[in-house]
C-alpha cells in the first residue's frame, strides 16, 4: 500500500472534513421531537412495557451512537468509505473511515457527548479525547488502537452537546404503559416494586436529555492541557461552548505539532522552578521550557476563559 504524502494527505483531510462538517448539520432532526426532546423514550419488553432510561452519562452516550448509527453508515457509503468499528470496547478509535478508493486515506472518527453544565452556563461537563499513552507517543503501535495513529490523515471528533431533562420530570424506576401500544382491558400493575403508570401516547413521556447542539472539529483543536481524569492518562477538551463549537481549543493557534508534542512529554518532562524539578502539566511551562515565550501571546485568552 504507497503512503500518502504531506499534500495528499492534507487535501484528503480537508474535504473529509468538509462533508463531515455538512453530515453533522442535519443529524438533530433524526434524534429530536419538534419541542427539542430526545426521540428515544426508553426499553420496551414484550409485554410493551417501557422502562425508562437513566441519565447516566455512559448509558445515554451508548445508546446515542446506537441511535445514529444508521445515519453514520449512510453517510460513509455515500462518500465512498468503509467503517471499521473498533475492535474492543476501549480501543481508539469508535470508528475509522477508509478510503474504498484508496485504502490508504482512513480517519479517526471518535464520537464524543457531553451534557451542559447547570452550575456554569455556557460550559459543558468536558470530554476525554483519548490517551496520551503507547500509541499516541509511538505513531507506529498498536497497542489498544485499531490502526497505527500514523495511518490516521486525521483525527476528528463528533461532539453532541445536550441538556438533562429537570429531575422533578423524571422518575428512573418508573415502568409506562402507553394507550396507543395497550391492550385497553389491561390495568395498571406493580412490576417488582416498580409502580406502572399509564399515559396516552408515546410522546408524553418525558425525555431524559433534550436540545442536541452537534458538532465537528479536530481532535487537537478541541483539546485543553489538561487530562480528562485524574487517574488515567487521557486528554482533556476545553469546557466553553463557543469555543467547542469554533475548535478554539488551547492549542487552536499553536497548531497540531504543538498539541503533539505536549501531549507526548505531558508529565514525563520536568523544568527546573526554584530549587525544584517540575513535572510540565500546563501548556505556559512547556512555552517557558521551549523558550519560545512570543506563544503566550496566542494561549493567553483561551487559557483564562478556561479557568474563568
Amino acid at each position: 500500500m504507497a503512503k500518502l504524502n504531506k499534500s495528499m494527505r492534507d487535501e484528503a483531510k480537508r474535504s473529509f472534513s468538509v462533508v463531515l462538517h455538512d453530515f453533522v448539520n442535519g443529524l438533530a432532526e433524526h434524534i429530536s421531537t419538534s419541542d427539542g426532546g430526545w426521540t428515544v423514550k426508553g426499553f420496551i419488553d414484550i409485554y410493551k412495557n417501557i422502562y425508562t432510561i437513566s441519565s447516566d452519562t455512559k448509558i445515554v452516550s451508548k445508546i446515542l451512537e446506537i441511535h445514529l448509527f444508521p445515519q453514520i453508515l449512510q453517510f460513509a457509503e455515500e462518500n465512498n468509505f468503509s467503517i471499521v468499528l473498533a475492535e474492543h470496547q476501549n480501543w481508539y478509535p469508535d470508528l475509522s473511515f477508509v478510503s474504498k478508493e484508496d485504502p490508504a486515506i482512513k480517519f479517526a472518527v471518535d464520537l464524543k457527548t457531553t451534557y451542559r453544565d447547570p452550575n456554569f452556563p455556557g460550559h459543558v461537563n468536558g470530554f476525554t479525547l483519548g490517551s496520551h499513552g503507547a500509541y499516541f507517543k509511538d505513531r507506529t503501535s498498536s497497542k489498544n488502537i485499531q490502526f497505527p495513529y500514523d495511518e490516521y490523515s486525521g483525527h476528528f471528533c463528533l461532539g453532541i452537546i445536550y441538556s438533562r431533562a429537570d429531575g422533578k420530570d423524571l422518575d428512573e424506576t418508573e415502568v409506562i404503559k402507553v394507550k396507543e401500544l395497550a391492550d385497553e382491558t389491561e390495568e395498571p400493575k406493580r412490576i417488582g416494586h416498580r409502580k406502572v403508570t399509564k399515559v396516552e401516547s408515546l410522546r408524553s413521556i418525558a425525555s431524559v436529555i433534550k436540545d442536541f447542539q452537534f458538532f465537528v472539529c479536530e481532535k487537537w483543536q478541541l483539546a485543553s492541557d489538561r487530562q480528562g481524569s485524574g487517574n488515567t492518562a487521557n486528554i482533556g477538551s476545553i469546557t466553553c461552548i463557543e469555543d467547542i463549537l469554533k475548535g478554539n481549543g488551547v492549542f487552536a493557534k499553536l497548531g497540531e505539532d504543538w498539541f503533539d508534542e505536549y501531549w507526548m512529554n505531558y508529565g514525563l518532562t520536568t523544568m527546573k522552578k526554584g530549587r525544584k524539578a517540575v513535572a510540565i502539566k500546563r501548556i505556559e511551562d512547556f512555552i517557558d521550557f521551549k523558550g519560545n515565550k512570543k506563544f503566550k501571546n496566542i494561549i493567553v485568552l483561551v487559557v483564562t476563559k478556561k479557568k474563568s
